[in-house]
């Protein structure tokens, strides 16, 4: 995978204003179609308190463009939560210090977002032909645990796309390296890392962006509405394993046609909502950021934005969805790994 040109760099060809007005009519469409899908209004301000959400988005390993802030306050991926956070009753902290995760701090929040990469015990990542990560600070063993028991205790936890590239089962800093991890090919169960079993699947790899079809599972979950059976988008799709057996899938990744090793398997979940003990669990592989043409920016794009904020809606609480484990029958071949190679 080779890094993206930086988000400031894309834009210097047109002008910010440009930019903004086309980010202004993602924010807008995304929140129009938000309102209707997700069965949530937005609360009059000073009637009931907005929910308060950490997005973390410190990066151990690969630094995605949308969250690199190039020396702003706020990366791209910041900025549109920002925008869009009020109109869906949600109040975004934005973070990249690991060290801040006591179980004082997280108390402080409803539910977490997670945009991270690599081993988060790391403050980045520096052996041979690896990306360099962020240098924010790590997060240490016991902050861990403070948010696995946190999400236990009834937080909520949303992942977005390399959140499931992050605290990989037996990896450190050290053995994560760019050459081939084929210790990754593997279904652990309860041996994978707390923090998988927690999330509810690990990412192995991935091939080449391109085009590819996402089956609804679950039109009634909060933002699945109006998307019919399904959809084609182009991203950067992530090949996972070790399932969680109690997943309730929402969308399904078809790999007939789909180019490359890591798709060499059958359908799999590529968006799921799950029950840690109290904490309601939602992940979704999209969003990369950078999906070049066709469809641009997928942080852009108001389908990812209205089932990303449907996933925020019913993570912390404000809304309720029937999450019936359904992973065995609609991807019963969910736990059948992608031959070894790149």
């Amino acid at each position: 995978m080779k890094p993206t040109p930086p988000f400031s760099r894309q834009i210097k060809d047109s002008s910010r204003r440009e930019w903004l007005a086309q980010a202004g009519l993602a924010t807008l469409g995304a929140t129009l179609l938000a309102r209707r899908a997700l069965g949530v209004t937005a609360t009059p301000t000073g009637v009931v308190a907005p929910k308060r959400v950490l997005f973390f988005s410190k990066s151990s390993d690969f630094v995605h463009d949308v969250v690199n802030r190039h020396g702003q306050p706020l990366s791209m991926a910041e900025r549109i939560l920002s925008e869009n956070g009020p109109a869906h009753g949600i109040a975004f902290t934005f973070s990249k210090d690991g060290s801040l995760f006591t179980p004082e701090y997280l108390a402080g929040f409803d539910a977490f977002c997670f945009y991270t990469s690599g081993d988060l015990f790391a403050a980045s990542k520096k052996v041979p032909g690896g990306f360099p990560g962020d240098d924010n600070p790590p997060m240490t063993p016991a902050g861990k645990a403070a948010l696995l028991e946190a999400v236990k205790g009834g937080k909520g936890f949303v992942g977005t796309h390399s959140a499931a590239d992050t605290f990989h089962t037996g990896e450190t800093v050290a053995t994560d390296t760019r050459q081939l991890r084929t210790w990754r090919f593997h279904n652990f169960g309860a041996d994978a890392d707390p923090y998988t079993r927690m999330l509810g699947a690990g990412f192995i790899l991935h091939g080449a962006q391109q085009v590819s079809t996402m089956r609804v599972i679950d039109p009634a979950f909060p933002g699945f509405g109006g998307l019919g059976a399904g959809f084609s988008r182009k991203d950067e799709w992530y090949s996972l394993n070790d399932f969680s057996r109690d997943l309730h899938v929402l969308l399904v990744q078809e790999t007939a046609g789909m180019q490359g090793t890591p798709y060499q398997r059958p359908p799999y979940p590529a968006t799921w909502a799950r029950r840690h003990g109290q904490g309601r669990v939602f992940y979704t592989s999209m969003g990369h950021g950078d999906n070049a043409l066709p469809g641009g920016n997928s942080w852009l794009q108001p389908i990812f934005l209205q089932i990303l904020f449907g996933g925020l809606s019913w993570a912390t609480g404000q809304v309720d969805a029937d999450i019936t484990p359904n992973i065995e029958q609609v991807t019963p071949g969910a736990w059948t790994l992608p031959p070894v190679g790149k």
